[in-house]
C-alpha cells in the first residue's frame, strides 16, 4: 500500500476509516460543524491556501491587514481590549503571558495541577513558582477548583510575587470562583493570568460558565482547538489592556512562536470565531441539553456517576462545564483505562482521555443528537463488561503537602545531576518533575527536596500501573537527582 512508507499519514489514514465516534478535540469533530451549517467550501482546497507572507497576506508578527482584522473581530466576540491568535498551541499563550507578567527572579503563583507548560514557562523566565493545593475529591481522584482563600493566603504569604496563574476550567471542568480570585488578587495589586484551554467556548452562552475576561482576568489563554471548529495547535491569547504591558507582550508572542506561521490555521481560528458568534447560541443549546441528558440518564440509570452541578459548592468548585462529559466507572467496577478501551473496541467511541477511574469526553458544537445517543447508549451498556474487579482507586494517596523548595527549578534544571536509586534518594534534591495521572497533581518538581511519603507514594502508583509522566525510568527504580 502507498501509505506504508509515510507512518504519519498511514496512521491518520486508519483513523479516518475507522469511523469511530470522536468525543476528543479537536471540535470540529471532524469538519462535521462545516458540513452541519453547510459551510463545506469554507475548507476547500485547503492545500493550496498553505501559503507563506506574500503580498496580500497578512504577517502574523506585524499584522497590518487581514490578520490584524481578525484579531479585533476576535477581541470583541471574546470579551477583550485585545486577542492575539497563536499556532503554537496555548502552550505559547502561557509562556507569553507568564513571562509578559514578571521578570527573572521574580515569584509567581501556580495551582499545583496546572498544564506543565505553566512550569516550563517558569523555567524560561528564570521565576520561583509558588504552588497553591487544589481541593482534591476524594470519591472521584480528581485535583478540583482553587480556593480563593487558597490564593489570599498564599499571596499574604508571599506579598512579593508579581502574578497569580489559575487553572479554569480543568480538563475535568471544572471552575474556580475567577470573578472573587480576581478582585482578591487586584486588591494586591497583581496580575491575574488564567490557562482557560478548555473555556473558548464560555463566551457564546449564557448558560456556561463566565469566561476568565468577564470575570475580570487581565490575560487568558485559550485552547480555541479545543472546543471550538479551528484546527489543532490554534489559539488564542485573550487581554485587557489596563494592567498588561502590551508591548512586552508581543516580544514574547514572537520569541516563542514560529516565524513561518500556517495562515490555514490561522484562516481557521477566523472561521471559527465567525461560526459562534452567527450560531454559537444555537448550537450550544443543543449541546449543553444533551450533554445534560447524557448526565441525568447515567447518575439515574447506571452504577457509575457523571460530573455535574450537585458539586458545586465543594471541593473548590464554583461552576462545572456541562458539555463536559466525566464519568467515574468505579462504581460498575470498571477503571477508567478499562472504560476507554471498551469504548473503543467494543462501541467505535473515542473518548479524550482516561484516568485509573474516569474517563473523559469532549462535547462540542460540532455534536449532533445522535451522537449523543449513541454515547449514552454504549456507556449504559458497559457495565456488562464489568469483572467488578478492585481496580485500586484507593489504594495511592498522594501525600497532601508540597514538598519543600531549596531551589526554583530553572536553577536545578542547569546543575549537574545522576541517576540514583529511588531508595536512596530521600533528602535529595529532585532534577525531575513526577507527574502520577490521576490524579494529576506534581508529587516532585526540579528543585524541591525528595521524603520518604513521596517515594512511597510513587511507589505504589508504578505498582498500580499508574503512568508517571517526567521520569525518566518508567519502573521508578532510579531518580535523577542534583550531584
Amino acid at each position: 500500500m502507498i501509505y506504508d512508507d509515510m507512518p504519519v499519514l498511514k496512521s491518520l489514514k486508519g483513523y479516518a476509516a475507522s469511523k469511530a465516534l470522536p468525543f476528543h478535540m479537536p471540535g470540529h469533530k471532524r469538519g462535521r460543524i462545516f458540513q452541519r451549517l453547510g459551510l463545506e467550501y469554507l475548507m476547500d482546497n485547503i492545500i493550496e491556501m498553505d501559503t507563506t507572507e506574500v503580498p496580500g497576506v497578512d504577517n502574523l508578527h506585524s499584522p497590518q491587514g487581514a490578520i490584524a482584522e481578525a484579531q479585533n473581530l476576535a477581541a470583541g466576540a471574546f470579551g477583550a481590549d485585545r486577542t492575539f491568535f497563536l499556532v503554537n498551541g496555548t502552550t505559547s499563550g502561557i509562556y507569553a503571558m507568564i513571562m509578559a507578567a514578571t521578570k527573572p527572579g521574580d515569584k509567581i503563583l501556580i495551582p499545583r495541577n496546572a498544564h506543565r507548560s505553566a512550569v516550563s514557562a517558569a523555567v524560561l523566565g528564570k521565576l520561583h513558582p509558588v504552588y497553591m493545593m487544589p481541593e482534591v475529591d476524594p470519591y472521584m481522584e480528581i485535583p478540583m477548583g482553587i480556593e480563593p482563600e487558597t490564593v489570599e493566603k498564599t499571596l499574604e504569604q508571599h506579598p512579593d510575587a508579581k502574578a497569580v496563574l489559575v487553572t479554569s476550567p480543568t480538563y475535568y471542568g471544572v471552575c474556580s470562583d475567577l470573578e472573587e480570585i480576581a478582585r482578591i488578587v487586584h486588591d494586591k495589586g497583581k496580575l491575574l493570568l488564567v490557562d482557560e484551554a478548555h473555556g473558548s467556548h464560555f463566551a457564546f452562552h449564557p448558560s456556561l460558565p463566565i469566561s476568565a475576561m468577564e470575570a475580570g482576568a487581565d490575560m487568558a489563554a485559550q485552547s480555541t482547538h479545543k472546543t471550538l471548529p479551528s484546527m489543532t495547535g490554534s489559539s488564542m491569547l485573550h487581554v485587557k489592556e489596563e494592567r498588561a504591558d502590551i508591548e512586552k507582550l508581543k516580544f514574547f508572542l514572537q520569541l516563542v512562536q514560529t516565524t513561518s506561521p500556517s495562515h490555514v490555521m490561522l484562516a481557521s481560528l477566523d472561521a471559527a470565531r465567525y461560526i459562534m458568534e452567527k450560531y454559537g447560541h444555537m448550537l450550544l443549546d443543543d449541546c449543553i441539553k444533551y450533554s445534560n441528558k447524557v448526565r441525568k440518564e447515567i447518575n439515574a440509570k447506571t452504577s457509575f456517576y457523571c460530573l455535574g452541578a450537585d458539586k458545586k459548592g465543594s471541593f473548590g468548585i464554583y461552576d462545572i462545564d456541562p458539555t463536559r462529559i466525566t464519568v467515574n466507572l468505579k462504581g460498575g467496577g470498571i477503571s477508567g483505562i478499562k472504560g476507554e478501551q471498551i469504548l473503543r473496541s467494543k462501541y467505535s467511541i473515542q473518548v479524550e482521555m482516561s484516568d485509573i477511574c474516569n474517563i473523559v469526553a469532549i462535547a462540542s458544537a460540532a455534536d449532533d443528537e445522535a451522537s449523543y445517543i449513541r454515547l449514552l447508549e454504549a456507556i449504559s451498556d458497559m457495565e456488562r463488561w464489568s469483572k467488578k474487579e478492585n481496580i485500586g482507586c484507593n489504594q495511592a494517596k498522594p501525600p497532601n503537602f508540597i514538598p519543600v523548595c531549596l531551589m526554583p527549578p530553572h536553577e536545578a534544571l542547569y546543575h549537574e545531576v545522576e541517576s540514583i536509586e529511588v531508595e536512596k534518594s530521600q533528602g535529595r534534591i529532585s532534577a525531575e518533575m513526577a507527574v502520577p495521572y490521576p490524579p494529576g497533581i506534581p508529587v516532585i518538581m526540579p528543585g524541591e527536596q525528595i521524603g520518604r511519603d513521596v517515594i512511597e507514594y510513587l511507589r505504589k502508583c508504578t505498582d498500580m500501573g499508574i503512568k508517571v509522566s517526567g521520569i525518566t525510568d518508567p519502573e521508578f527504580k532510579k531518580i535523577k537527582v542534583i550531584k
